[in-house]
């Protein structure tokens, strides 16, 4: 076994784009059976890799890009999203997904979960669900709501489950929409459409069952998201989106994943994964980490938690009994 360093989460971009685009356009062509690739843009550096190498796979002609911002969106996502398309000269169709969340009372029902713990939020507020670190404490993750009124007042309650699970199940509706759209213009253009979840969000269960993480191929879910940044680096994604910090763009407040899902920055969460995936002990990851090796067991436990726990979001529909006339 290697010392355990950071040096062991290092690719060959080259040979790495090689493998992952030989791999989209046989995918596409013998199993998918379709012409093209829809990728979704967020601003963010998953998705923006994911079109690289679509691009690099199938040519900018057969990618279209989709722009779906709303009104919770950060203020510069559109714009790095068109950054993106533009770098990789893709036609790209731009779909606010407002008007579809106020149809389905997505703002009304966030809202009104929220009031469950803070009565006074209403109109101008902005929020975000926030979570403990299980790095500094043996108890269990808990969630807390962070939301800022018009004036800058800042209030932090602890969301009980019922609240927490009716903000959890409002906003699900942002990706369930954005997804319905990306497979209404795979339809018309008789594309797939392409997933982008790198391995921590694949592994953790970081996504939303048919929203975000439906897909017809995830091109990049085998890869730590370290590796994603070495891959951006050589695809040419711009240095705006390399240096963008990891956000989930998902609530009205500027939201870190490692606030509200992982323990950790990205870059400390995929060392401890590769560590516990590898057969490394917490106390030969704990020092290249800057953890003390308790913690990293926490983290350890962490990771089995969340791999149990979001089980049923990797599970396909299940059958009382198996059709064996369409079993791939």
């Amino acid at each position: 076994m290697k010392p355990f360093t950071q040096s062991l989460l290092d690719i060959n971009p080259e040979q790495e784009t090689q493998k992952i685009t030989n791999q989209i356009r046989e995918t596409l062509t013998k199993q998918l059976k379709r012409r093209g690739l829809i990728v979704a843009l967020s601003g963010g550096i998953d998705s923006s890799v994911t079109l690289g190498l679509a691009v690099k796979a199938l040519g900018p002609e057969r990618i279209l890009a989709l722009l779906m911002p709303e009104r919770h969106s950060a203020d510069d996502t559109l714009e790095l999203s068109t950054l993106v398309a533009d770098t990789f000269k893709v036609a790209h169709v731009t779909e606010n997904i407002s008007n579809i969340l106020t149809a389905v009372g997505f703002y009304t029902r966030y809202d009104d979960a929220v009031r469950q713990v803070i009565p006074q939020y209403t109109t101008g507020w902005k929020s975000k669900i926030v979570s403990t670190n299980v790095t500094q404490s043996n108890a269990f993750n808990l969630f807390s709501i962070v939301a800022q009124s018009p004036e800058g007042e800042t209030i932090k309650q602890r969301l009980p489950l019922q609240a927490y699970l009716e903000i959890v199940a409002a906003t699900n509706f942002k990706q369930r929409t954005r997804k319905m759209l990306e497979y209404y213009h795979a339809d018309r253009l008789h594309y797939a459409v392409a997933g982008t979840p790198n391995r921590l969000e694949y592994d953790q269960g970081f996504f939303v069952k048919n929203g975000d993480g439906a897909a017809d191929i995830k091109p990049i879910a085998h890869l730590y998201k370290t590796q994603v940044y070495q891959l951006a680096a050589h695809l040419g994604v711009p240095e705006k989106i390399r240096h963008r910090p990891p956000t989930t763009d998902t609530y009205s407040l500027a939201q870190g994943q490692d606030e509200f899902y992982f323990s950790l920055p990205y870059d400390k969460m995929d060392l401890c994964l590769y560590g516990k995936n590898n057969g490394y002990t917490p106390d030969q990851v704990a020092q290249t980490v800057n953890l003390t090796p308790d913690q990293v067991q926490r983290v350890y436990d962490d990771i089995d938690t969340k791999r149990s726990t979001t089980r049923y979001l990797h599970l396909p529909p299940l059958l009382i009994e198996k059709v064996p006339e369409i079993e791939p």
